[in-house]
């Protein structure tokens, strides 16, 4: 399976895996799970969405920065499994949190970025359980912060 080149086929580019912003690592690997802290929607230094759903930021806008929340998760992934994509099993589990006007109600179709991206992505290994919870503030004022849970070997 060549994810660089899937992603880039839909328009992506797998970069860097992004450092932390406070004290926390990364990932953290358990037997053969891969937890992946939240994921902020950086690209190229900025966030990509800033701001409350749907007031300031539009569903849309914020599906696009969910999806990026799931490409530096996978450069993640990719940096722990040295590249080697046949050692992922699957994707467990993705939470998703939305910084939302408090009577938004469509978490679950902002969460649908991350979640697509994965199974264009990956395939029938990227479709996963999930969860997404609006809150009422994100850290940086980030829109949404993604995490998710992996299967390697």
């Amino acid at each position: 399976m060549d994810v660089t080149k899937k992603l880039v086929d839909l328009g992506w580019t797998l970069p860097q895996p992004p450092e932390p912003i406070a004290v926390y690592v990364p990932c953290v690997r358990t037997g053969s799970l891969l937890f992946v802290s939240g994921q902020l929607p950086w690209r190229d230094g900025k966030l990509l969405a800033t701001g409350k759903v749907p007031s300031t930021v539009s569903i849309q806008q914020a599906q696009q920065a969910a999806a990026q929340c799931a490409v530096l998760g996978l450069s993640i992934v990719s940096g722990e499994i040295g590249g080697d994509w046949e050692r992922l099993v699957r994707v467990v589990r993705v939470g998703v949190f939305v910084h939302c006007d408090d009577d938004f109600t469509e978490q679950a179709m902002v969460g649908n970025g991350a979640s697509e991206l994965l199974g264009h992505v990956l395939g029938q290994i990227g479709t996963h359980a999930r969860s997404a919870v609006g809150v009422n503030t994100l850290p940086l004022g980030s829109s949404v912060e993604v995490e998710f849970m992996f299967e390697i070997r």
